[in-house]
């Protein structure tokens, strides 16, 4: 790890597409600009921690428990629609044995 002391308006460079400059120093704080390409993603530490296990819990679901859940969604629905129909038609007989 390379530490650094920086005076606030002071800038540090990370390759040749990151810059780094110190906005204000009060007390322990440190408020800092980041200047980089908008490919570089920058978080927070406990931001980044977060979203790590984010995704990991969702990692957690795989694909086959996925595909097993949306294949159940979809049975039911075809179920249901299936029953719908049935029970259209059925009261169409009932209705003709009436008129009978």
């Amino acid at each position: 790890m390379l530490i650094l002391r920086r005076k606030a308006g002071e800038r540090i460079s990370i390759g040749e597409d990151i810059l780094i400059t110190i906005m204000e120093v009060q007390g322990n704080q440190v408020k800092v600009g980041i200047e980089a390409p908008s490919g570089v993603s920058i978080y927070r530490d406990e931001l980044l921690a977060k979203i790590k296990a984010e995704n990991l819990k969702a990692a957690e679901i795989s694909p086959d428990t996925f595909q097993a859940e949306f294949f159940q969604k979809i049975t039911q629905k075809a179920q249901l629609k299936n029953k719908k129909s049935s029970d259209t038609r059925l009261r169409g007989i009932k209705d003709d044995d009436r008129n009978k």
